[in-house]
């Protein structure tokens, strides 16, 4: 198990439940903008939320947005060390940032022990995209070694100011070298995690890059926090995020829907059916499993695990319960006779 940090007042780590980040995109020095941003984001299930700080007027900005939200606010800070100090004095509740890139040891000192006097932690955010020169050459390019060499290098650092209220990411834009580095890391220490593949692109292919990658890594048991990066409105990056948590096995909130692929023995329209269920799951928030399968042959046996489900036949389906049949039911009523089976659960 890793250890576990506060960021603010939600827990990474530690055995605490996984949590969901996401990332603004307004610019920081706009507060209307990046607060309305925020909280969009909190309503769409958004935990943890980041804020880009390129500059002075964007550190400045921190405590105005901090006092309009209700989640933890971090920071995004690189090269500048005086930017997280102004951040961390107006109250964030994070900061992310690469201590060998903000200059020397003094600097990387001012900064851990202004966040240690305000129990503030730091995520070292290590990117494929940003490696050091000689792990390049040392590893022949970006490797889950040369990010796990990285990640250990930056916390030693810390170390030598007394600071280890740390998380670590490990993000690359391949899916591979990404999984591969989160392995290595939880092998090799218990920070907690920061769980990401960066740049995958627009929704399409960024949710299955995201999915394999985190997802995969949340099936091992590896990962305390998430974010999913996608070249989209941040919201759907939280959208992405609480299916994918869903998807692995981690969180169970809500209705899931299981269907079946069709085949040559299928004889209604169970796309459209399927479609028609999942549409109407939106206003249910039981956490429970729906089954839409295509026959009556093997669709309850099929099933068995699902809560409830039906089978569609020829004319005529089936509504089951746990891979016991209920009843059979006129194809046109099976929709409207399972929402009465799951509002009777």
């Amino acid at each position: 198990m890793t250890k576990q940090i506060m960021v603010g007042g939600v827990p990474v780590g530690g055995g605490a439940p996984v949590t969901i980040q996401s990332m603004c995109n307004t610019r920081t020095d706009d507060v209307e903008a990046t607060v309305a941003q925020i909280l969009r984001l909190e309503a769409a299930g958004c935990q943890i939320v980041r804020v880009a700080v390129p500059d002075m007027a964007a550190a400045r900005a921190v405590g105005a947005i901090r006092e309009r939200i209700h989640i933890p606010l971090v920071v995004d800070i690189h090269f500048d060390y005086k930017l997280a100090l102004e951040c961390v004095a107006a109250g964030c509740d994070k900061v992310r940032i690469n201590p060998g890139n903000i200059g020397g040891e003094d600097r990387v000192k001012a900064v851990a022990d202004a966040c240690r006097g305000r129990g503030i932690p730091i995520r070292i955010g290590v990117n494929g995209g940003s490696l050091e020169k000689p792990l390049l050459a040392k590893y022949g390019g970006v490797t889950p070694e040369a990010l796990v060499e990285s990640a250990f290098g930056h916390i030693e650092l810390l170390h030598k100011f007394d600071f280890d209220d740390i998380c670590v990411s490990l993000k690359s834009s391949s899916v591979p070298v990404t999984v591969g580095a989160y392995r290595l890391m939880s092998e090799k220490s218990n920070y907690p995690l920061h769980l990401g593949v960066t740049e995958t692109g627009t929704p399409r292919m960024g949710v299955l890059k995201s999915a394999v990658g985190i997802g995969g890594l949340l099936a091992m048991g590896i990962g305390d926090t998430v974010r999913v990066s996608l070249s989209a409105d941040p919201v759907e990056e939280v959208c992405a995020a609480r299916d994918i948590l869903k998807v692995s096995g981690v969180r169970r909130e809500g209705p899931e829907l299981i269907a079946c692929p069709t085949c040559g023995r299928t004889r209604i329209d169970l796309i459209a059916l399927a479609n028609e269920v999942e549409a109407r799951l939106e206003s249910v928030d039981k956490p429970i499993t729906v089954a839409v399968m295509g026959c009556v042959v093997n669709g309850p046996g099929e099933a068995s695990a699902a809560d409830v489900g039906i089978a569609g036949g020829d004319g005529v389906g089936l509504l089951f319960r746990r891979g016991e049949i209920v009843k059979k039911v006129p194809q046109e009523a099976l929709v409207d006779e399972l929402f009465e089976l799951i509002e009777a659960l």
